[in-house]
């Protein structure tokens, strides 16, 4: 059942279905689409994306073959899948977005940025995983695996009939080509604004101190923040944490803990050029 407000509907792109979820119309804002990670549905970003509905138009679809998004055939890679998402922004006439996503769906989301920037307003990328620090793949594996005890145990009701439906085979592919993703790398060749979010207690991202020189080196229209006590999804675990970082981002203001919820969990900012001693 979708939330008060919200709308369901089928688009086709390419002949092919996708499943999107629509918030309530915000005349005049940038609208907001959520992009979710590998095998799973758009379901485990909408905690965030209520919370940031009130103020922006807001579309959570399940990605080309995923979730009710089915009838893509098995062979969907991150550039293919792009190209499935520019075809949705296509058809539902939308030609200037925020695109915030979480796990694949940052590749997903750099993806696009690079091959239609004038299409992206900005990005958030929420545990951009891939590259050195999840390879070889047995490496990845064992860290999806440590992350699995730390998110919220209400996920495994929404990521496990997602992983069913898209196919284990599917999903192990998908996983293998994420890891080989360098995401962070690509994070600093960014052509449009770009804000990176991760979480301190998330396996699957690099070390502090790889972190750290990613916030010194990004360029000026990078923000990194980390949000401490988070694991990999954070959309899903510390929705109201992530709302406010996003919000106070897209209106240009100070990124800092939130007032309304403080001691929920640490918003460090990093800063260019020197070290926050809070990461370690």
């Amino acid at each position: 059942m979708s939330p008060i407000g919200w709308q369901e509907r089928e688009v086709t792109v390419g002949e092919r279905p996708v499943f999107v979820r629509l918030g309530p119309e915000v005349p005049g804002t940038v609208p907001i689409v959520h992009v979710h990670g590998f095998g799973v549905s758009g379901v485990s970003l909408m905690p965030t994306a209520e919370l940031l509905a009130d103020r922006w138009t807001t579309f959570v679809p399940d990605l080309p073959g995923h979730g009710r998004s089915v009838g893509w055939g098995p062979g969907l890679d991150i550039p293919a899948i792009a190209h499935g998402l520019l075809g949705l922004l296509d058809e539902l006439e939308l030609e200037r977005v925020v695109l915030l996503g979480n796990s694949m769906g940052s590749p997903v989301i750099l993806e696009v940025a690079h091959e239609a920037r004038d299409r992206v307003a900005g990005a958030v990328l929420v545990s951009p995983a891939g590259g050195v620090h999840n390879q070889p793949l047995a490496r990845a594996l064992r860290q999806l695996g440590r992350d699995a005890v730390r998110e919220n145990p209400r996920m495994a009701t929404i990521v496990v009939p997602d992983y069913v439906r898209f196919g284990l085979p599917s999903t192990f592919r998908l996983f293998r080509e994420l890891t080989r993703f360098p995401s962070l790398e690509r994070l600093l060749r960014t052509p449009v604004p770009t804000l990176a979010v991760i979480g301190t207690r998330d396996p699957l991202m690099p070390p502090p101190w790889r972190v750290r020189e990613v916030g010194r080196l990004a360029p000026d229209h990078v923000t990194v923040v980390v949000i401490e006590g988070a694991a990999h999804v954070v959309n899903f675990s510390h929705p109201a944490e992530l709302a406010h970082v996003v919000a106070s981002w897209l209106d240009g203001v100070e990124i800092v803990d939130d007032p309304e919820a403080p001691g929920v969990s640490r918003v460090l900012r990093l800063p260019r050029g020197g070290r926050d001693p809070a990461v370690r």
